[in-house]
């Protein structure tokens, strides 16, 4: 691991990332929007989806592949469902608009599901998927991505990480998992901060071949499916519901934040699901308390002190990093101070 550069308290770490965005032309709410989504991933210790990307989007917003004019447009909207165009603006605006509508429908349906097309990258699906468990529903969010991944048994990239994030009202339980072993910018986090190694399992080599070289990986590698063929299976399941129910592009289809030569693309889709529907009011949260209270008195295994459930270790990575502050290594450091001196953004303390 390399040498952490610089620690910043989460505030001066969100001011700073809105004012390169500001000084990229997009205007205060969006930029506001787009800073709270990413170093809310920071706070999570879900680095690979906080700051580091805010380098890509700004050279997406330079090659005019990310429009930061657009909020984008409901394509077409019958009782619960609604499909939605992004028109290329920033992800985390456009996902923005579709959680307000799905916590819309949900309010009036009981449900509310949302497809989007035409989308960038939004960071992590846990904020959004947050953005609509506060809402007392539960959230379910999924996404495609670009294509870093080979079918089974195969040796051609076609899918990408597509992951899959269910948050619950009253936050006892946060799932958000790519359908391979790792997110594929963990690896592209690792070349950043000059890493040699990643650990076995998490890619392939261009031949097939398990690798532990992270640019081996990305050269002409591939990102491991979770579990083999189970984790392809649930990677196309995540392509249909969003990009082929959606109408957006598929596969190979797809650009990415670090193409410039033409716009991501991506395709989102957005459920939230009214449990009192289901449930008299507050029983939900109660019986989701005596299932985590069932799990957590299983007795630890060897090795372990404690058994967790999802989001538990990320919650108490925000709690510390709350009060210590966010730290940033090496070459995304490199990366955003780059972006400042181009900008004229003055660093944060």
């Amino acid at each position: 691991m390399a040498a952490t550069a610089i620690t910043v308290s989460h505030d001066n770490l969100e001011l700073f990332s809105k004012r390169l965005l500001l000084a990229s032309g997009v205007i205060a709410e969006h930029a506001d929007i787009v800073a709270k989504s990413l170093v809310a991933a920071n706070l999570r210790g879900v680095d690979s989806h906080g700051v580091q990307l805010l380098a890509y989007y700004l050279h997406q917003i330079v090659a005019k592949n990310m429009h930061v004019e657009s909020v984008g447009e409901i394509a077409t909207e019958s009782g619960a469902t609604m499909a939605y165009d992004a028109l290329n603006g920033l992800g985390a605006v456009t996902a923005d608009r579709c959680c307000e509508h799905a916590n819309r429908l949900a309010a009036t349906f009981g449900m509310g599901m949302v497809t989007v097309k035409n989308a960038n990258h939004f960071g992590a699906c846990a904020f959004w998927a947050q953005r609509l468990s506060a809402a007392g529903n539960i959230g379910i969010v999924v996404c495609n991505a670009s294509p870093l991944v080979a079918p089974w048994q195969g040796k051609e990239v076609r899918f990408g990480t597509n992951p899959i994030c269910m948050a619950v009202p009253g936050g006892k339980f946060l799932l958000d998992m790519a359908t391979t072993t790792v997110a594929a910018n963990r690896i592209y986090k690792a070349v950043t901060n000059q890493e040699t190694t990643i650990p076995q399992g998490w890619a392939l080599d261009s031949a097939g071949r398990p690798t532990t070289d992270p640019k081996a990986a990305l050269a002409g590698g591939f990102v491991m499916p979770l579990g083999g063929y189970k984790g392809y299976g649930l990677a196309i399941l995540v392509e249909i519901l969003c990009a082929v129910l959606g109408g957006g592009a598929m596969s190979t289809e797809l650009g990415g934040i670090r193409l410039l030569d033409r716009p991501m693309n991506a395709s989102h889709m957005f459920l939230s699901i009214g449990v009192n529907r289901f449930l008299p009011n507050g029983e939900f949260e109660q019986r989701m308390a005596k299932l985590v209270a069932m799990l957590k008195s299983v007795e630890p295994a060897a090795d372990f002190d404690e058994v967790l459930v999802a989001g538990e270790p990320e919650e108490r990575i925000e709690q510390h990093r709350l009060a210590n502050g966010i730290p940033i290594e090496t070459g995304v450091w490199d990366k955003l101070c780059e972006q400042a001196t181009r900008l004229a953004v003055p660093l944060p303390v």
